[in-house]
């Protein structure tokens, strides 16, 4: 079977267009995509000294809360715990970073928050050092958060970034919304159950 001359310059016309697209760097000499910045590319100081790093995460999911240890929300500092006594087993973490953007609610060294949060709280889950959450000199996780959800940057303490275990934000939960609440727990548990 013969091609009309017609077919034939159609034919000719895409193959003209595809080596122009490989010769200028198309589709043929495509680079891959940058990889997407995670939340496992960050790390933090941890409040006893040595890091905190989020990679140790990877394929786990987590949550990272700005907390303060003199604030009217201080004592969701029990429901945290709670929340991470419930589903360490089933490797969910919870990164505690204190800061003092608010209010200046947290106290002065990382001793007394070690101190405060153990005895009043029992708290046994990572905690970082003190760290801005806010403004060009937040730390890097709370910059890239911001950028990933810039309709819900942290507005007072105890804001929480559900992390999945793809290292993405699977969730934002305000302040107002406690750790026993039924819809963070749902959406803990749902992350947790994917594979």
């Amino acid at each position: 079977m013969t091609s009309s001359p017609s077919e034939c310059r159609i034919l000719d016309r895409r193959a003209f267009l595809g080596l122009g697209l490989a010769l200028a760097g198309g589709p043929a000499f495509a680079q891959p995509a940058p990889a997407r910045t995670t939340a496992h590319a960050f790390t933090f100081p941890g409040i006893a000294g040595g890091t905190v790093d989020l990679s140790a995460f990877r394929g786990q999911t987590f949550m990272v809360v700005n907390a303060a240890c003199q604030c009217g929300y201080t004592p969701q500092f029990e429901g945290l715990q709670r929340l991470w006594v419930r589903y360490r087993a089933r490797g969910f973490t919870i990164v505690g970073v204190p800061s003092d953007d608010f209010g200046g609610q947290e106290l002065d060294t990382e001793a007394e928050i070690a101190a405060f949060t153990q005895q009043q709280y029992g708290v046994g889950f990572p905690l970082t050092a003190k760290q801005k959450v806010l403004g060009p000199d937040a730390h890097p996780f709370f910059r890239w958060a911001l950028r990933e959800r810039p309709d819900d940057p942290p507005r007072w303490n105890f804001h929480k970034y559900l992390i999945g275990r793809d290292g993405l934000i699977a969730g934002v939960y305000s302040t107002q919304v406690r750790p026993d609440d039924p819809r963070l727990v749902a959406a803990l548990e749902r992350n947790l159950a994917t594979a």
